[in-house]
């Protein structure tokens, strides 16, 4: 398989744990007319396969309307192309969205759209600095179905400072209220030079506990899989054929285009990324250069060690022989422990996912 990302970069508000490569208004010059011409300069240089996915991530994509990101598709339709019955996700803020946009969305060929929920608290969401209401995000599922799609993601985060367990089912039964089909919940990681991080050093936060995050994320698995959610990796949860095969192929180590400022790519045996700042990136492409920062060649072992850390988070797992012998006294330790089952693949058990990174580290090292 072979996915397209396009990273939009243009957020209306910094959110405080965020360190993404996004930027407000204030701290960027660069619009969103040159952003889109030098996404379509880009994308015409793309030496590419026709995609079995198109992802559009950010940021918020959904700032650039419909009618922008309509733009987006009709570029990839002439520069790359899409294999038939293609999955197309978009990102979308609930605060920059409404009917009139989820109906632009599918005319331009959207099949699937993720919305950032974060929680249905609002002083948690006061916490992250996420500008919408808690009912919003609820009212853009049901606009989002009532335009006709099928797909809707929600997106939750667990574990931020001053959450309680209240606050997690209070923001699970708003979840499966909506009628979403697929559920992604992510821990809260306080990541260095952002706003939060500033908090939590000078005592105004606390730091977020590990023993919590295991406490919640079993609230949330268990919540979701008693209403007919299936885990299929670790953070992610979905009604049957509900699953983002886009993110599908990352875990499963195919290969993609990143298309946008910061984007990443992986074709090949090489990786690489743009540069991340929107106004070096137009820059590049309107001089005739590719924006490329940085790219490396993987080894075969990092390859390899790259395919069992992303596998072995997936409920699937991987095929047995792509671990070394030299690691099966560490498999079958695990499996003795009921961390891991081991026929004709190995895979996390539903006990093991809280210690996925552990084992995976455990197995590599014994490698």
């Amino acid at each position: 398989m072979f996915g397209l990302y396009i990273h939009v970069p243009f957020c209306a508000t910094r959110c405080g744990y965020c360190d993404f490569n996004t930027y407000t208004p204030t701290e960027v010059e660069t619009s969103h007319e040159t952003y889109l011409r030098a996404l379509e300069t880009e994308l015409a240089k793309a030496d590419t396969s026709p995609a079995d996915t198109v992802f559009i991530g950010g940021g918020t994509p959904s700032l650039l309307g419909a009618a922008g990101l309509g733009r987006i598709m009709e570029m990839v339709h002439t520069h790359v192309g899409l294999k038939p019955g293609a999955e197309v996700t978009t990102e979308s803020n609930p605060e920059s969205t409404s009917p009139e946009y989820f109906e632009g969305l599918l005319e331009a060929g959207f099949t699937r759209v993720s919305l950032g929920m974060q929680s249905a608290s609002t002083p948690v969401l006061k916490v992250l600095d996420r500008m919408h209401t808690p009912g919003r995000a609820v009212a853009a599922v049901k606009e989002a179905l009532d335009a006709g799609f099928e797909h809707v993601n929600l997106d939750m985060i667990y574990g931020t400072p001053t959450e309680t367990d209240d606050d997690v089912r209070a923001t699970l039964d708003a979840v499966l209220s909506t009628g979403v089909d697929h559920v992604s919940a992510y821990s809260l990681i306080v990541e260095d030079g952002t706003a939060m991080a500033r908090k939590v050093r000078r005592g105004e936060l606390p730091a977020p506990s590990e023993d919590v995050y295991a406490d919640r994320y079993e609230i949330i698995s268990s919540t979701l899989e008693d209403a007919g959610f299936g885990w299929y990796e670790v953070s992610n949860w979905a009604r049957e054929g509900g699953q983002c095969r886009h993110n599908l192929l990352y875990w499963r180590g195919g290969q993609w285009w990143g298309a946008g400022p910061g984007a990443h790519s992986f074709i090949g045996s090489t990786r690489f990324h743009n540069v991340k700042r929107p106004e070096r990136y137009s820059e590049l492409l309107a001089g005739g250069s590719l924006p490329i920062a940085d790219q490396e060649s993987l080894t075969a072992q990092e390859q390899h060690f790259e395919a069992i850390m992303l596998g072995l988070r997936l409920k699937e797992g991987i095929p047995r022989e792509w671990i070394d012998e030299s690691a099966w006294g560490v498999v079958d330790k695990h499996a003795r422990a009921g961390l891991l089952s081991v026929g004709e693949r190995v895979a996390v058990t539903d006990a093991g996912r809280l210690l996925a990174d552990g084992i995976i580290t455990d197995i590599l090292a014994a490698e």
